[in-house]
């Protein structure tokens, strides 16, 4: 195996820690940098698309290296404020240079072809497909170095290249098999080794170069002054976006906000869908099996998605995603429980034995074999999905009504038999207690809905079917400490339990809802975060450990705030926020003894669990606060209470707590 000179950690593996990679997104593709400046892992033409960069998962796979000769430990990197653009800032013994990263957005543009079935609404904006790298001298004279290796097809097929213009400035990479062409533009003097386009030259105080790879009729900056202003350009859209959002004045304050961007560029602009994490195969344990495709939507993440986005503000995004998933959900075919982020259906799952993994944890898979398991939650989790997208606009879509009865049926019709569960485990069909309990979600908001439009036969059959699946959980679903148990065979317990109090099963403080938070906080836990579920205890089909969730310990300090702790809540949480990537990032799990990140990265699932999270916190704070202040300074000159400075505002959901 060839590793990248100038590459490998003090650690010995060649391959960064996941919670060290920076992240960029133009809404239709992502990219991961390395703090050595690598851009290891580029999916092209769009985020679910075969790999161009993929050192990431192979250190032969493809990579485009700018910075420092023969340095690979920058002096600092951040996001520039509010936006998704990255700066490195490298100190060498002879000078310093700031090395700008950026998928640039600019003005919609016209000729893009339309042949998604269900564009959303275009904005002011698009994508430019340009992945724009600048330099700046900012003292002394620092040696840079150019490296762009892309290979493309998952690390298959290698790049040719050849000059696209005159001069030394032009060039274009093309692969055999792949219908993807690749435009290098700089200011650089480019050569060719083999499969590599390189550049190497010395800047000094002052001095500014660029590097643009484009993979678009829009063309590229052609100078630094064009890259500068695209740039800008782009900075721009981000604080604009930014600025619809409605985020307390609260010292997480920037962790909301970084996990909004995190979301927003997650998302895939022509549909409207978010994707749960930018790459695939990621292990959860290191060296082990358990590697996952995720760069499709899972129908699951739409209420929690719909909550985070119309609890920050983020109305139009929010109404993307509702009709993505109302998209899909409204055809003839049985609901899945996820799809591709054009609605593609079919989503088989492959081995690419030819590359090693990360770290060697093998195998590498794309596709996602769990698309057509029988998962019983999907149906709740649409159905409170058009809850929630009904309570914000108070009114009901008349397009969406066939849709909401027929999934409202489908969850009567099936909620007795087992399924594979939330955890989409490969091992036997249980009687999961989540996916029943999402069942009552499906009828119980089915039956408000209904009530809304007058409907009283289907009011009363489906609220009469809630109460039936309630009673039947109520009954089998809880050992005989009056806690919840993962499934109606055993005993074990399973984080999923935590959403009970989050979706209104039954009141927060009923003493089987207390019970339960209580016992997963003290029995699921590793040095104080949660798993899954016990991997020795439950047969999920694989061999191995795994990591905590992060969603799980986000899940259990909304738990907590909800039955009253909100000290314990407040103290968890804040202790989650200190395990953020340097960027304020989060993976699916961590390793809680050594607070390593695991699994794909980053997580939509995690950032958004946090934003539920934080936002229970900060409202249970406020609420303290008042009740704590003494009577006479809450009372105004004319002898009446006040009313309190408001909470954080939240959507009434089933997910928040009542108003």
């Amino acid at each position: 195996m060839r590793q990248i000179v100038g590459d490998v950690p003090l650690g010995g593996s060649p391959y960064p820690p996941i919670a060290e990679y920076a992240f960029l997104s133009d809404c239709e593709t992502t990219a991961l940098v390395a703090p050595s400046g690598n851009i290891e892992w580029l999916c092209l033409p769009r985020m679910d698309g075969p790999s161009v960069f993929g050192a990431i998962l192979d250190r032969d796979a493809g990579n485009f290296r700018l910075g420092p000769v023969d340095q690979t430990v920058p002096a600092g990197r951040r996001y520039l404020p509010g936006t998704m653009i990255l700066e490195t800032t490298w100190g060498t013994r002879t000078g310093w240079v700031i090395v700008r990263d950026v998928l640039l957005i600019g003005p919609w543009h016209h000729e893009e072809d339309r042949s998604t079935t269900h564009r959303r609404s275009p904005t002011d904006y698009d994508a430019d497909h340009v992945l724009l790298r600048t330099l700046r001298c900012v003292n002394g004279s620092v040696e840079v170095n150019l490296e762009c290796s892309p290979i493309f097809g998952y690390g298959t097929d290698p790049a040719t290249w050849e000059y696209s213009s005159s001069g030394y400035h032009h060039a274009r990479a093309t692969g055999a098999q792949s219908d993807v062409v690749l435009q290098l533009d700089t200011d650089l003097r480019l050569g060719f080794e083999g499969h590599r386009a390189r550049a190497r030259t010395t800047l000094r105080d002052g001095d500014t170069a660029f590097v643009a790879l484009s993979w678009s009729v829009h063309g590229a900056p052609q100078s630094y002054d064009e890259a500068y202003t695209s740039l800008v350009g782009t900075a721009d859209y981000w604080h604009e976006w930014l600025a619809h959002g409605e985020f307390p004045d609260h010292p997480w304050r920037g962790h909301l906000q970084r996990s909004a961007l995190t979301l927003k560029g997650l998302s895939y602009a022509p549909t409207g869908a978010i994707i749960a994490a930018s790459t695939t195969s990621l292990p959860e344990t290191p060296g082990g099996e358990r590697n996952w495709d995720y760069r499709y939507s899972w129908i699951r993440d739409s209420t929690f998605a719909l909550w985070g986005l119309y609890t920050l503000g983020f109305d139009w995004e929010a109404n993307d995603f509702f009709y993505f998933i109302a998209d899909v959900a409204d055809s003839e075919h049985d609901l899945q429980i996820m799809y591709g982020i054009g609605g593609e259906r079919k989503l088989t799952e492959q081995v690419l034995d030819h590359l090693e993994g990360y770290e060697g944890a093998r195998p590498v898979r794309i596709g996602n074999g769990a698309f057509d398991q029988k998962q019983h939650d999907v149906w709740g989790a649409v159905l409170d999905s058009i809850y929630l997208h009904t309570k914000s606009r108070d009114e009901l879509p008349e397009s969406v009504w066939p849709l909401l009865c027929r999934l409202v049926e489908a969850a009567i019709a099936n909620w007795r038999d087992p399924d594979q569960g939330i955890w989409e485990v490969r091992g036997e069909p249980r009687h999961f207690v989540s996916s029943k309990m999402m069942c009552w979600v499906a009828c119980d908001r089915g039956a408000r809905l209904a009530r809304l439009r007058q409907d009283h036969e289907r009011t009363t059959r489906w609220q009469a079917a809630a109460d039936e699946i309630q009673a039947d959980v109520l009954m089998r679903g809880v050992d005989r400490r009056g806690v919840f148990r993962q499934h109606y065979d055993a005993d074990t317990l399973d984080a999923s339990c935590l959403l009970m109090p989050l979706v209104r099963f039954l009141p927060p403080d009923d003493p089987r809802i207390v019970a339960t938070v209580n016992a997963i906080a003290e029995e699921l836990s590793v040095d104080g975060l949660i798993l899954r579920y016990r991997t020795q205890e439950t047969d999920d089909g694989l061999s191995g450990e795994e990591g905590s969730f992060l969603i799980c310990s986000f899940w259990l300090v909304s738990a907590l705030a909800e039955i009253g702790e909100p000290r314990r809540a407040r103290e968890l949480c804040e202790r989650l926020l200190g395990y953020a990537s340097p960027l304020l990032l989060y993976a699916e799990e961590l390793d809680p003894r050594s607070g390593r990140h695991l699994g794909n990265f980053p997580q939509a699932f995690t950032h958004l669990a946090l934003i539920n999270a934080v936002m229970h916190v900060i409202r249970a704070d406020h609420d303290l606060a008042v009740t704590q202040q003494p009577l006479d300074a809450r009372r105004s000159e004319n002898g009446r209470a006040p009313s309190p400075v408001p909470a954080p505002a939240a959507p009434q959901s089933s997910t928040t707590p009542p108003a």
